[in-house]
């Protein structure tokens, strides 16, 4: 009884604003549509109930959606997990190690990140999805992922029965003449007549439902190999972006030093084991984590004090090369920029060949940065803020950046 009441509650009920957003709306919409189709067709045009096949493939219809909307809900309504407001190290010397969150009024544990979406500290945060309208996080990476992998795999059997449909049903519809191919879908001459006829509306419908399919399956499937490629590594987008600019920095200063990334336990089993566990329960407490031998509790964090420091790694300077429109999707920057475009609600700004940008955090395929203006008439505007692919720039010079730097960055260069 404790169990059903905990599942109901969802926090006093609060949590179910989070479906009123356009990314759960369209997310449900999509799992609703294929689902109701794919069931609809099979048991009336494809494999009807009456056979072993037919049963057996309507269980799996049925399972695949309990199993894609249980880990949607689970990834969505538990959530990353929030940093305690006014959470504290115990050892009050370790403080100088971390930051401290004016919002929550908190230092930030290590891995932890302020999301202004949420508007509290996440911890492990991965990124903020707007299909889910939540954080990806600590608590919810597993059912998110999973969510990832079974989204997919139900779109592949909806669209292999949408398929079969059309062809059992169309077959002896088609008349092929010289140039042309015509649909007959007045009637079927099929033995037995199917209880309700295949019209018009049902191929739109399932044709349709086809298109969804394939496009999630390409779409959810490429996130999941992205999701599954941070889980083997133990790092998350975010602290991949601070690994990239901690090479950066040491490259820039010659140092004498090598940054080695703390939670990648070396081996992938390890990593994979901090997410998925078989209670369901990722392990840890979400503030403290293990590291590999040689690492410091607080490496990463110390490392993000000294580019908060250091103005020049704080932000890096890019050339614009190549104009961009400002498109979520850009067909004309390439497949890969295409495909990997972020998942977030974050802008996409415009860039003309011969601006600046100054880069805070970004992928593989985009950057996210401010536009510097020196339009004075655009009053209250300073910047503009948001994402760009990142083949439109190119790193300025060391020559530039030196321009940059204050006196004291140069000598110790």
């Amino acid at each position: 009884m404790g169990t059903y009441c905990s599942v109901i509650k969802f926090e006093n009920l609060q949590e179910l604003k989070r479906l009123c957003h356009w990314g759960p709306i369209i997310a449900l919409g999509v799992i609703a549509i294929c689902s109701t189709v794919a069931m609809i067709d099979s048991v009336l045009w494809y494999w009807p109930l009456h056979t072993t096949g037919g049963s057996v493939n309507f269980i799996m219809l049925i399972n695949w959606t309990i199993m894609i909307l249980y880990n949607y809900f689970n990834a969505m309504f538990v959530g990353p997990g929030f940093v305690p407001l006014g959470w504290k190290p115990e050892n009050s010397q370790d403080s100088m190690y971390l930051q401290y969150c004016k919002v929550c009024q908190a230092y930030k544990a290590p891995r932890s990140h302020h999301c202004r979406k949420c508007n509290r500290c996440v911890m492990k945060m991965d990124h903020h999805c707007p299909w889910i309208n939540n954080c990806c996080g600590y608590q919810n990476h597993a059912s998110f992922t999973l969510f990832l992998l079974l989204a997919p795999l139900g779109c592949i059997h909806a669209a292999f029965i949408f398929i079969m449909t059309m062809y059992t049903q169309l077959y002896n519809r088609l008349s092929f003449g010289w140039n042309t191919v015509r649909i007959d879908m007045s009637a079927a001459r099929r033995d037995p007549l199917p209880i309700v006829p295949f019209g018009l509306a049902a191929f739109a419908a399932t044709l349709f439902a086809l298109g969804l399919a394939i496009g999630t399956t390409i779409a959810v499937g490429m996130l999941f190999f992205i999701q599954m490629k941070t889980i083997l590594r133990n790092k998350t987008s975010i602290e991949s972006w601070i690994e990239e600019k901690a090479k950066d920095r040491i490259q820039y200063y010659q140092l004498d030093e090598v940054f080695v990334f703390p939670y990648d336990l070396g081996s992938r089993w390890k990593n994979f084991k901090q997410v998925f566990t078989w209670s369901g329960v990722p392990e840890g407490d979400g503030l403290e984590w293990p590291i590999r031998e040689g690492c410091h509790q607080y490496t990463l964090t110390i490392e993000q004090l000294k580019q908060k420091a250091d103005k020049r790694v704080r932000s890096v300077r890019y050339k614009v090369i190549e104009d961009y429109s400002g498109a979520c999707c850009p067909l004309n920057k390439g497949i890969k920029t295409f495909f990997t475009s972020p998942c977030t609600e974050e802008p996409r700004i415009r860039l003309k060949k011969g601006e600046f940008i100054l880069a805070t955090r970004g992928l593989r395929y985009w950057l996210y940065g401010d536009k510097l203006l020196d339009d004075s008439f655009i009053e209250g505007v300073s910047r503009m803020r948001g994402w760009f692919p990142r083949n439109c720039v190119e790193k300025c010079p060391c020559d530039a950046e030196t321009d940059q730097a204050p006196e004291g960055e140069k000598k110790n260069r």
